[in-house]
């Protein structure tokens, strides 16, 4: 019983010892530069990383502040659904030009906003509203829930809006709209 109770022991404080590993692992704020990385294209145009002696054969790229400040703090994170951080870029101007502008690509992709020009109609009805506006990327129609947060008012005259897919569209100031399309806004604001 004795022998057990130590071999339990020992097994118990090598499990602690290897999540205390991964905690520290975790916590570790990495800055990532022009030192001290590179970014390569793939061939399936995304992107990879050499990070010390580690080799990332792809990376996804976030933004810790897209509102604020989408330049700066980008996070660069393993692609799968833990998406744990590798580390932290402070802003895209510290990286060669080519890497940055690669990882601005990415960025443009996961955070693609259109940008409401035109209201053309929006109608109400059953809890959803059903949007027809022209963007800066053409003619496009939408729907959103009534509740639960669909749109976001960012500034007083600054609106984020997310439809039922997950599609984000924003309209930088609501005063550039005529008051016929300020009307149709006026549930939202």
């Amino acid at each position: 019983m004795n022998n057990e109770l130590k071999e339990f022991d020992k097994e118990y404080s090598s499990i602690e010892d290897a999540m205390d590993e991964q905690s520290e692992d975790i916590l570790e704020l990495r800055y990532l530069t022009k030192d001290n990385c590179t970014f390569n294209r793939t061939e399936g145009g995304f992107v990879s990383l050499e990070y010390g002696e580690k080799k990332y054969d792809r990376v996804s790229v976030y933004r810790t502040f897209p509102f604020t400040q989408p330049d700066n703090y980008i996070s660069i994170r393993e692609p799968n659904e833990k998406a744990r951080e590798i580390g932290i870029i402070k802003a895209l101007t510290d990286l060669d030009k080519d890497q940055a502008t690669m990882l601005l690509e990415q960025l443009q992709i996961r955070y693609f906003t259109p940008i409401i020009t035109k209201i053309i109609d929006i109608k109400d009805e059953y809890g959803y509203a059903y949007f027809d506006v022209l963007t800066n990327y053409g003619a496009c129609r939408f729907t959103i829930h009534m509740g639960g947060g669909s749109v976001v008012t960012l500034t007083d005259t600054r609106l984020l809006i997310t439809d039922l897919d997950g599609n984000r569209f924003e309209i930088p100031d609501i005063n550039t709209f005529s008051a016929i399309e300020l009307k149709k806004l006026d549930l939202f604001i």
